[in-house]
C-alpha cells in the first residue's frame, strides 16, 4: 500500500500545482535564465491566482522568447500590440511592458555583479532561509527582507517588484523555504 504524501494544502488544487510544488517551488535555483522566468511569472501573477500563470508558462516560454533576457530587450511596441491579442498569456500591456523593461534591467544587473545569482543570493548570504511554519496562515505576505529586494529592484528600474511579489519570488526560488513542516518537501529542500 502506497503511502500518502502530505503537501502544502495550496498545492492540492489540481495536477499541475501538485507537480509544480513536488519539484520546483522552494528548490533554490541559481540558474539566470529560470532566476529571470520565475521573476517575470511572479510579476505577471500579481492579483492573479499561481495556477492560472502555471497554465499559460508554455505559452509564456514560447511568446516570449524562452525567457531570454537578450532577445527580450529587441521587443518594439508592435510585438507589444502582437503579444495583447495572443489568448495564451495574461494580457495586460503595463505586465507585458514591463517584461521587456525587466529584460533590459536584468541584463545591467548580470553585468554589474557578473550574474543575476550572484545579485539575488548575495541578499541572503548565498544562503536560504528554512522556516518552521505550521500553518498557511503564519507565513506572511513579505518580510524585511523581500522589502529591501523591492526597494532594491525598484531602484534600479524593475516593474512588478512590490514586496509581496517579491517574497513570493524569494519562495519559488528557494531563497526561503516556506513548506509547512508536516510537508514531505519541508525537509528535502
Amino acid at each position: 500500500m502506497s503511502e500518502l504524501l502530505v503537501r502544502c494544502s495550496w498545492a492540492n488544487t489540481n495536477p499541475l500545482m501538485v507537480e509544480y510544488h513536488d519539484t520546483e517551488w522552494g528548490v533554490p535555483l541559481h540558474d539566470d535564465q529560470k532566476l529571470f522566468e520565475f521573476l517575470i511569472l511572479e510579476g505577471v501573477q500579481a492579483g492573479l491566482s499561481w495556477n492560472t500563470v502555471l497554465q499559460k508558462r508554455a505559452n509564456y516560454r514560447e511568446v516570449f522568447s524562452n525567457f531570454e533576457a537578450e532577445k527580450l530587450i529587441n521587443f518594439s511596441a508592435s510585438d507589444v500590440e502582437r503579444l495583447l491579442l495572443n489568448p495564451g498569456i495574461i494580457r495586460n500591456r503595463l505586465k507585458i511592458e514591463a517584461t521587456i523593461i525587466n529584460a533590459k534591467k536584468f541584463i545591467e544587473v548580470q553585468r554589474e555583479f557578473g550574474s543575476f545569482d550572484k545579485y539575488i543570493w548575495g541578499l541572503v548570504n548565498s544562503t536560504p532561509r528554512k522556516n518552521n511554519f505550521k500553518s498557511l496562515s503564519e507565513i506572511p505576505p513579505y518580510t524585511p527582507q523581500s522589502d529591501i529586494l523591492s526597494k532594491d529592484l525598484q531602484k534600479r528600474g524593475f516593474k512588478f517588484v512590490g514586496s509581496t511579489i517579491c517574497y513570493a519570488y524569494m519562495q519559488a526560488i528557494g531563497m526561503v523555504n516556506d513548506h509547512l513542516t508536516d510537508c514531505f518537501r519541508h525537509e528535502q529542500v
